[in-house]
């Protein structure tokens, strides 16, 4: 009756959001539903068949594309907007309460109690690297905390990425692990052992601890330029719509996902090509003339991924950086991040952190000006494309404003 009554709340509270004008209502129905019960997350996940997704970067990518996988099966279960706590799971469990299948986002923070609340068949791990020290903490006190969390779900199989030296400490002494190497272009937060302490060897994708008996496990998939390989000698053609190395990672482990759910590996793989855009991330839109892409980085190695996808022939590369609460108002990790030469690109430096982002191209060795609104960035780059990099507020605010200017919305 409780969770019965936190449900006709969560509909009242959402339908006022929307008649204010608030948004979508999900978040606000989800947070007071929690408050009037709150065993309603594993009320709403009992029977379902869940996939819980979790990593640093790429969990909003590879949920849509475990989506679409598992949607070869039937009907499932997820988020719409990316929101990956308490309120935003409760509210994309409220919104499909008859589907027989889950993909769920989930902050590597909540990880462990959603696992608790949702008893997931199958836990994705993506990767797990520095973010926000404010927020997030040390990462290998991450790691510990969520390799206890997955100790409590035995049965659960976990698609993991063994380029990760993190994520294979989380996974190693597991019974159900479906290996997949999904890559690593970010290493710098696992030079030491995360059992032992002792340093990580590499010898080329292989690796090994100098003081625990721990190694790269050897993969069940694999994906590279030609497609994706799976057990028993199945290749399958990958063909995605979004680009770079790293969502061609993230789209193997959704396919082992849905694999492990009984999907056909075929139909997996063609679906996860469906999907072209993540809330606005990788759509391109006309801004004065302009074929503008936008491109968001949240942390050092999200920032590495994304500028190995900026296209050398663009006319212009706005990187725009603000330094809010949701952002981590500390930026020293940009000295982090290996900032390129981008020979006959004109780079511009904007956001409202956009003179300390200056700074760093300017060590960094990349000639740029400086134009802290993001749109008369782009309009200060020649007619042509345009690039865009920006980190969570920044995007978040320049899609508003180009909303504004175009009329079309993200």
């Amino acid at each position: 009756m409780r969770g019965q009554l936190a449900l006709r709340a969560a509909t009242a509270a959402s339908w006022a959001s929307r008649r204010a004008g608030r948004g979508n209502g999900s978040m606000i129905g989800g947070l007071i539903a929690l408050k009037i019960d709150p065993s309603l997350m594993a009320q709403l996940g009992c029977g379902k068949r869940t996939v819980l997704v979790t990593g640093t970067n790429g969990k909003s990518t590879t949920t849509r594309m475990t989506t679409a996988a598992l949607q070869t099966l039937g009907r499932v279960a997820t988020q719409a907007d990316g929101a990956n706590m308490d309120a935003g799971i409760v509210a994309a469990l409220t919104a499909h309460r008859t589907a027989p299948l889950a993909a769920i986002e989930v902050d590597e923070l909540h990880l462990p109690h959603v696992a608790d609340a949702l008893n997931p068949s199958v836990v994705v791990l993506l990767n797990l690297s520095r973010d926000q020290l404010d927020r997030v903490g040390e990462i290998n006190m991450i790691e510990r905390r969520l390799r206890e969390g997955m100790a409590r779900h035995p049965a659960a199989v976990l698609v993991a990425n063994c380029d990760d030296v993190l994520v294979t400490s989380i996974a190693y002494d597991h019974p159900n692990v479906v290996w997949v190497s999904a890559g690593s272009g970010w290493s710098v937060d696992a030079t030491s052992c995360p059992r032992s302490g002792e340093p990580i060897v590499w010898e080329g994708e292989h690796w090994y601890s100098t003081g625990a008996d721990f190694k790269r496990p050897e993969p069940q998939w694999r994906v590279d330029e030609q497609g994706l390989h799976g057990p028993d000698g199945l290749e399958i053609q990958l063909s995605l719509a979004l680009p770079g190395r790293a969502n061609r990672g993230n789209a193997a482990q959704a396919v082992a996902a849905a694999v492990a759910l009984g999907a056909d590996p075929v139909k997996a793989a063609a679906a996860t090509g469906t999907v072209r855009e993540i809330a606005g991330r990788y759509r391109s839109i006309d801004v004065d003339g302009r074929s503008t892409r936008m491109l968001l980085a949240k942390n050092p190695a999200g920032w590495q991924e994304a500028l190995s996808m900026i296209d050398p022939a663009a006319t212009g590369l706005v990187i725009a950086v603000n330094g809010q609460v949701p952002d981590g108002e500390d930026l020293s990790w940009l000295w982090d991040v290996r900032f390129e030469h981008f020979e006959g690109t004109q780079v511009v430096a904007a956001g409202e952190r956009a003179t300390d982002l200056a700074v760093r191209l300017t060590y960094a060795g990349v000639e740029h000006i400086t134009v802290a609104d993001p749109v008369r960035a782009i309009a200060s780059c020649p007619p042509g494309r345009v690039e865009v990099l920006a980190n969570y507020t920044a995007f978040r605010d320049l899609n508003r404003d180009l909303a504004e200017k175009t009329g079309v919305r993200a």
